[in-house]
């Protein structure tokens, strides 16, 4: 699939799923990642080369690219969560403030949903996001499989004093700041592959992300 991140096609007026709000432990993200409190030992996964026939990949090989490191720094640029992505050489648009075309008033900044139009996993290795700044933040995720849909996605939200490592082929997007940008570490498998969905083309939807921790 090939998209154009910076000016991806969402039509106007389109139905959002809402994506459920979950607290992150070490408990809520079984299956999908774990709790950092050191970025630099934390293992990082590296998926082997899979074999293309019946003859396999040699043990000692296929999985030597290792990984690749940079910071993932995102944040508001009036409607629209902007991010850019050192590791990788990436620069995104990766959701609205409310859907692309519609009339009325800006939302006040910072927001408190993203409108979420993408999401991806990594079948070669996993990926490390940490805050360089202790200050809340939230990611949705959606276990593997490539039959997902935009209702499997949860968000989960984190205080800030701990980042998130994502297993491989965990659908996901990047890191959203609960404030108006954030800076983030990021180590990820150096082959970068990556598979895509695009909510409004497969959907006709925007996945609704919390922002926040619900009101108490």
């Amino acid at each position: 699939m090939l998209l154009d991140y910076l000016n991806p096609e969402i039509p106007p007026h389109l139905p959002v799923v809402e994506s459920p709000f979950v607290i992150a432990t070490a408990e809520s993200l079984k299956g999908y990642g774990e709790l950092v409190t050191n970025p630099q030992s934390h293992p990082v996964e590296i998926v082997r080369w899979p074999a293309a026939g019946w003859r396999e990949v040699d043990e000692d090989t296929g999985d030597e690219a290792g990984t690749t490191d940079g910071i993932f720094a995102c944040g508001w640029d009036g409607e629209r969560l902007m991010a850019h992505n050192d590791a990788v050489g990436g620069h995104y648009v990766l959701g609205f403030s409310r859907p692309p075309g519609e009339p009325g008033p800006a939302p006040a900044l910072p927001p408190q949903r993203l409108l979420l139009w993408h999401a991806n996993y990594h079948p070669d290795g996993g990926q490390l996001f940490y805050p360089q700044a202790r200050e809340p933040f939230v990611v949705p995720l959606a276990l593997p499989g490539d039959d997902v849909r935009p209702e499997q996605f949860k968000t989960f939200w984190f205080d800030g004093s701990c980042g998130l490592y994502i297993h491989p082929n965990i659908w996901h997007e990047g890191v959203f700041p609960c404030g108006l940008s954030g800076r983030y570490f990021d180590r990820q498998g150096r082959v970068h592959a990556r598979v895509s969905c695009h909510f409004p083309r497969e959907f006709g939807v925007l996945l609704s992300v919390p922002l926040g921790p619900p009101a108490t």
